[in-house]
């Protein structure tokens, strides 16, 4: 299977790096903190911004200042980080006006975990704290689109998570899932799937990419 784009747009945590291991143990501290499910906060957190999974799984709490809570812990830990296997080698190829991150997470964050890993940053890095809405809301990858002066249509969207395969479904980009987290039937509405970039090829065309390896 091959998908012709003009950009790239990558989700961070569970596409470009495997941060599972911070991210449950961060949400299984929060939750127990405040006596919650661990397991449904880890099933609330998934691919959202911070202050979206306070608002969902405990509206009780402070938002501002328990998203500030989960937030100062993920910053702090980086054991366990990895990058997934070929996103150094794909990101080397490509034009760095042609790639932006869009991630649910701060940039203080995004920055950390991309260098924790040997990842370049991005020219373009769209977070959480740029949208007023965050994933299933489309607002990240429509602006990253914009900030790469493409059209959403001609993007192609790496992800995860099924709120961020959402949100790029309401942009209007094509969607490439990214089984490292979860089964790939639990990313309906992606076009193709992946389970790291190992087997993705990319090459330009023209002005285009034709993107082939997936399944």
């Amino acid at each position: 299977m091959q998908i012709r784009c003009a950009a790239f747009l990558f989700d961070l945590d569970g596409v470009l790096v495997d941060s599972r291991r911070v991210v449950e143990r961060t949400c299984r501290r929060w939750a127990l903190r405040h006596q919650l499910d661990p397991e449904l906060v880890l099933r609330i957190a998934h691919g959202r911004r911070s202050r979206d999974t306070v608002k969902t799984a405990a509206p009780h709490l402070n938002t501002e200042e328990e998203a500030a809570w989960l937030d100062a812990a993920e910053l702090a830990d980086v054991d366990g980080l990895i990058a997934l296997a070929g996103a150094g080698k794909l990101l080397a190829t490509l034009p760095p006006d042609r790639w932006a991150v869009v991630t649910s997470c701060g940039r203080a964050l995004a920055e950390r975990r991309l260098s924790s890993v040997g990842l370049p940053l991005p020219q373009t890095l769209v977070t959480g704290e740029d949208v007023p809405h965050g994933k299933p809301a489309p607002d990240g990858y429509l602006l990253g689109a914009r900030r790469l002066g493409r059209a959403v249509a001609r993007c192609i969207v790496f992800e995860d998570a099924p709120a961020g395969i959402a949100a790029a479904r309401a942009a209007g980009a094509q969607v490439v899932g990214v089984t490292s987290m979860v089964a790939a039937s639990d990313l309906t509405g992606a076009d193709a799937t992946i389970r790291d970039f190992a087997a993705l090829h990319v090459r330009p065309d023209d002005d285009d990419f034709v993107v082939s390896g997936l399944c």
